[in-house]
């Protein structure tokens, strides 16, 4: 399966483009953000401040692929529909975040939906908020991209204090078939406190391609690590026994390597 490590930046919708160019009318920056104050306030504290809500979106017809009823194997025409569908959503989102000067967008999240009149088809969304540092320096990633990151205003605070900055949002997916187990092995262990090691080892290793694949990633874009990962999974509608693992993070590196971690503050209530 190929991966797409990296998309070319995609072409801004006209729509996205009168948006955006209507927040800088007068010479003067009117921002939109999803942040909370706090995570506002902490983002200036920083040395970033926000420029404007940004997303991507992309409706994607989900592939058919057969599967051996009796094997355990990963479905690997709808492994490469869904993160095609994604980095799609977020290349768009990186689009806007560029076409704002922006060094990056924090609070990323993706979303995923449904539809009725479409079972096959489903839709990702990635928005966040384009961020740019105040101090006059790029923290663009070594491709001259806006940085993108699933981290919090304030975990993003914690980072920028400790010496990082995220380079890239990076993910692992792996849709897998788990196979059916025989008349005969269903049988054996009717009554029985077993474990049932057919489905034991098929969602550890589909949950280890996923994760296997997200480190890719991290190391791809120079990472020195991954923070935030987490590990999901969903069914989707794609038939019995076919279970989709998704695990996502933000890589971040250290530019900053002689950063002082700040010390934090008690607070003492007035009585």
């Amino acid at each position: 399966m190929t991966l797409p490590v990296s998309q070319q930046m995609q072409p801004l919708p006209a729509s996205a483009a009168n948006r955006l160019g209507a927040s800088n009318q007068g010479g003067k920056q009117f921002f939109t953000s999803d942040l909370s104050v706090n995570e506002f306030v902490l983002t200036q504290q920083s040395g970033f401040e926000p420029v404007g809500l940004v997303m991507g979106t992309c409706f994607y017809h989900i592939g058919v692929q057969p599967s051996k009823w009796s094997v355990s194997q990963e479905l690997t025409v709808l492994s490469q529909a869904l993160y095609n569908a994604r980095e799609l959503a977020m290349a768009r989102m990186e689009a806007e975040a560029d076409a704002l000067g922006a060094d990056g967008v924090i609070g990323v999240q993706l979303r995923t939906a449904n539809y009725v009149f479409a079972s096959e088809v489903i839709e990702f969304v990635a928005i966040g908020t384009a961020v740019k540092a105040t101090d006059g320096r790029s923290y663009r990633t070594p491709a001259n991209r806006p940085f993108t990151s699933h981290v919090s205003g304030q975990d993003f605070w914690t980072l920028w204090h400790h010496g990082y900055v995220p380079r890239s949002m990076v993910l692992g997916t792996c849709v897998y078939h788990i196979a059916h187990m025989t008349f005969r092995q269903m049988l054996a262990q009717s009554g029985n406190n077993v474990e049932m090691t057919l489905f034991s080892q098929a969602a550890y290793d589909a949950r280890e391609i996923a994760m296997a694949r997200m480190q890719y990633e991290g190391q791809q874009v120079g990472a020195d690590g991954v923070v935030g990962v987490t590990v999901s999974e969903s069914a989707w509608q794609w038939g019995e026994h076919a279970i989709e693992f998704f695990a996502l993070g933000t890589a971040v590196h250290r530019v900053r390597p002689d950063a002082e971690p700040m010390k934090p503050q008690l607070t003492i209530p007035l009585t």
